[in-house]
Protein backbone atom coordinates (compact mmCIF):
# COMPACT_ATOMS: atom_id res chain seq x y z
CA UNK A 1 0.00 0.00 0.00
CA UNK A 2 1.43 3.55 -0.90
CA UNK A 3 0.53 5.93 2.53
CA UNK A 4 0.77 8.89 -0.57
CA UNK A 5 -2.10 6.89 -3.00
CA UNK A 6 -3.88 6.94 0.66
CA UNK A 7 -3.22 10.49 1.11
CA UNK A 8 -4.51 11.83 -2.40
CA UNK A 9 -7.50 9.43 -2.26
CA UNK A 10 -8.40 11.10 1.52
CA UNK A 11 -7.72 14.90 0.17
CA UNK A 12 -9.65 14.27 -2.65
CA UNK A 13 -12.65 12.19 -0.55
CA UNK A 14 -12.94 15.24 1.85
CA UNK A 15 -13.91 17.64 -0.35
CA UNK A 16 -16.97 15.84 -2.09
CA UNK A 17 -19.26 15.51 1.29
CA UNK A 18 -19.01 19.60 0.71
CA UNK A 19 -19.86 19.83 -3.00
CA UNK A 20 -23.05 17.02 -2.27
CA UNK A 21 -24.55 19.04 0.72
CA UNK A 22 -23.68 22.34 -1.49
CA UNK A 23 -25.15 20.39 -4.57
CA UNK A 24 -28.58 19.27 -2.76
CA UNK A 25 -29.46 22.59 -0.63
CA UNK A 26 -28.91 24.71 -3.44
CA UNK A 27 -30.55 22.67 -6.05
CA UNK A 28 -28.71 24.86 -8.36
CA UNK A 29 -25.73 23.54 -11.12
CA UNK A 30 -24.19 26.82 -11.61
CA UNK A 31 -20.50 26.55 -11.61
CA UNK A 32 -20.98 22.84 -12.23
CA UNK A 33 -18.90 20.84 -14.59
CA UNK A 34 -20.47 17.69 -15.88
CA UNK A 35 -17.51 16.51 -18.06
CA UNK A 36 -15.36 17.83 -14.86
CA UNK A 37 -17.29 15.13 -12.52
CA UNK A 38 -17.24 12.18 -15.43
CA UNK A 39 -13.57 12.37 -15.94
CA UNK A 40 -13.22 12.28 -12.61
CA UNK A 41 -15.20 9.27 -12.43
CA UNK A 42 -12.77 8.11 -15.22
CA UNK A 43 -10.15 8.68 -13.03
CA UNK A 44 -11.23 6.53 -10.50
CA UNK A 45 -12.49 3.39 -12.15
CA UNK A 46 -8.89 3.48 -13.40
CA UNK A 47 -7.38 3.57 -10.83
CA UNK A 48 -9.57 0.69 -8.71
CA UNK A 49 -8.76 -1.23 -11.97
CA UNK A 50 -4.98 -1.01 -11.46
CA UNK A 51 -5.44 -2.15 -8.06
CA UNK A 52 -8.28 -5.10 -8.69
CA UNK A 53 -5.94 -6.41 -11.33
CA UNK A 54 -2.26 -5.50 -9.85
CA UNK A 55 -2.07 -4.78 -6.27
CA UNK A 56 -5.06 -5.09 -4.41
CA UNK A 57 -5.03 -3.69 -0.94
CA UNK A 58 -7.09 -1.43 1.74
CA UNK A 59 -6.96 1.73 -0.49
CA UNK A 60 -9.19 0.12 -3.14
CA UNK A 61 -12.21 0.83 -0.06
CA UNK A 62 -10.74 4.77 -0.86
CA UNK A 63 -11.44 4.35 -4.44
CA UNK A 64 -14.66 3.19 -3.64
CA UNK A 65 -15.82 5.97 -1.33
CA UNK A 66 -14.78 8.45 -4.03
CA UNK A 67 -16.58 6.90 -6.83
CA UNK A 68 -19.86 6.83 -4.49
CA UNK A 69 -19.68 10.16 -3.81
CA UNK A 70 -19.25 11.52 -7.10
CA UNK A 71 -21.66 9.64 -8.28
CA UNK A 72 -24.08 11.27 -5.82
CA UNK A 73 -22.83 14.55 -7.14
CA UNK A 74 -23.70 13.30 -11.31
CA UNK A 75 -26.98 12.32 -9.61
CA UNK A 76 -27.76 15.89 -7.97
CA UNK A 77 -26.46 17.29 -11.30
CA UNK A 78 -29.56 15.73 -13.33
CA UNK A 79 -31.77 16.36 -10.44
CA UNK A 80 -30.98 20.29 -10.32
CA UNK A 81 -31.06 20.07 -13.81
CA UNK A 82 -34.77 19.29 -14.12
CA UNK A 83 -35.46 21.42 -11.08
CA UNK A 84 -34.31 24.29 -13.08
CA UNK A 85 -35.73 23.88 -15.90
CA UNK A 86 -39.27 23.67 -14.17
CA UNK A 87 -38.69 26.76 -13.22
CA UNK A 88 -37.88 28.18 -15.94
CA UNK A 89 -40.97 26.74 -17.74
CA UNK A 90 -42.84 28.49 -15.03
CA UNK A 91 -41.55 31.91 -15.13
Amino acid sequence: MSIFEALMLLSFGAAWPAQIYKSYTSRKNAGKSLAFLYIVIFGYLCGLTHKILYSRDIVMVLYIINLVMVSIDICLYYRNKAIEEKEIIAS
